[in-house]
């Protein structure tokens, strides 16, 4: 006989997703991984993602959207109609969270904000996401990932020195948004546990952009100096960053004076330790370009693969520079389960990307496919008393 599973943190919660593309949908996500019941509000053609963000297997949907939106329900509403605006504030009487990312400004004239909410919901949590915030003079700017790692300096430190501007491989700031969002939302959650009252959770890419550059921003601060792109290396100590083997590149963190003197040890250049331009980590910072060469020098004579081992066997921090393809299929990765098949009623078995942090006691569930656009409309109507053949109440 099996034991009964316990709650997930967030059973019992409900979350109006009225968000499209990624940073609202993936937060959206992250909490109906942990329990909540989320309730993915689109326009009647649906969250762009479905159609025109990646590859499309045999339906409709993209599976960038099928990996952000897993454990969801799908209601298609349009908004500027008072029939389905009505269903929307309904449901919104019912939810705790609700999480939008509209252009500032349109959810007033949509008459679905905060303010709106509020007076019929006072324990509702809102969050609104945006690319600048809600206020000051950029607040009704687009709200792109590109747009906000150029205005929060990221793309101006991205990149080889005699390069241009590059932005993030990744959705730094879009990804970055999301987190801060669920931050804001569990605190406030947990905060209403105390006064009984919801509030507004004001969100923006280019704050997240902002608040992930600390080191450089730091260093800015401390020296007045505006920083420049310096490739894979780092700001506060050297070695550290992507160094050339003898088959390619790989990574190595020797950045206090104990591991500095290991790495050197363990390539045979014992030389390096008491070399004048390389003493303190002040001077390699320093010299940093004169001490990779040296460093290279000896390093393109193994393998990328033979240096890895043999740095990680001396307690030195290294790693290879990994494709995609090895990033998912490597062992580390099917330990964690970082590649989890969800069964869908058109896709068949589709891949999602696993759950990136692990809940021992209430560990988190694939609970419901990504949806299927409004799926959910008959259910969630009778859930809220509505004859889903005309929209009436019932009763």
């Amino acid at each position: 006989m099996t034991e009964p599973q316990p709650p997930l943190p967030l059973s019992g919660i409900r979350v109006l997703d009225v968000s499209q593309v990624m940073a609202g949908p993936f937060a959206c996500m992250l909490l109906g991984d942990l329990g909540a019941d989320v309730i993915k509000v689109e326009p009647p053609t649906g969250d762009q993602t479905r159609s025109s963000m990646g590859f499309r297997l045999k339906g409709d949907d993209s599976l960038g959207f099928l990996n952000m939106n897993r454990n969801k329900r799908s209601i298609a509403l349009d908004l500027k109609s008072e029939a389905d605006r009505g269903i929307f504030l309904e449901l919104a009487r019912t939810a705790d969270v609700i999480v939008e990312n509209y252009r500032p400004g349109v959810v007033k004239k949509l008459g679905i904000d905060y303010e709106t909410i509020s007076a019929i919901n006072p324990g509702i949590i809102y969050a609104s996401i945006s690319g600048f915030g809600q206020t000051g003079p950029w607040s009704e700017r687009p709200g792109f990932d590109l747009m906000a790692q150029a205005a929060s300096g990221i793309m101006s430190i991205t990149g080889h020195p005699d390069g241009p501007p590059a932005k993030s491989g990744g959705p730094l700031a879009d990804i970055g948004c999301s987190l801060f969002a669920v931050y804001g939302i569990l605190a406030a959650y947990i905060g209403r546990q105390i006064s009984g009252k919801g509030q507004f959770i004001d969100a923006s890419l280019y704050e997240a952009g902002l608040s992930f550059a600390v080191w450089d921003i730091c260093d800015y601060w401390g020296t007045g100096n505006i920083p420049q792109r310096i490739g894979t290396a780092n700001r506060m100590a050297a070695p550290y960053q992507a160094v050339r083997a003898g088959d390619g590149y790989f990574v190595l963190g020797a950045n206090n004076d104990r591991l500095y003197r290991r790495l050197c040890e363990t390539i045979g250049r014992p030389d390096l330790i008491a070399h004048p331009d390389y003493a303190t980590n002040a001077l390699r910072l320093a010299n940093r370009d004169a001490l990779i060469a040296d460093l290279e020098s000896t390093l393109v004579t193994r393998s990328r693969d033979e240096w890895v081992e043999a740095l990680l066997a001396a307690g030195i921090p290294a790693g290879s520079i990994m494709d995609y393809a090895e990033a998912l299929g490597n062992e580390q990765a099917q330990a964690r389960d970082m590649v989890m098949k969800i069964r869908h009623p058109v896709e068949g078995e589709v891949n999602n990307i696993g759950f990136p942090v692990k809940l021992r006691g209430t560990p988190q569930q694939v609970r419901r496919h990504p949806p299927l656009l409004d799926e959910h409309r008959d259910e969630l109507l009778r859930e809220l008393g509505i004859s889903p053949g005309n929209g009436a109440a019932d009763g």
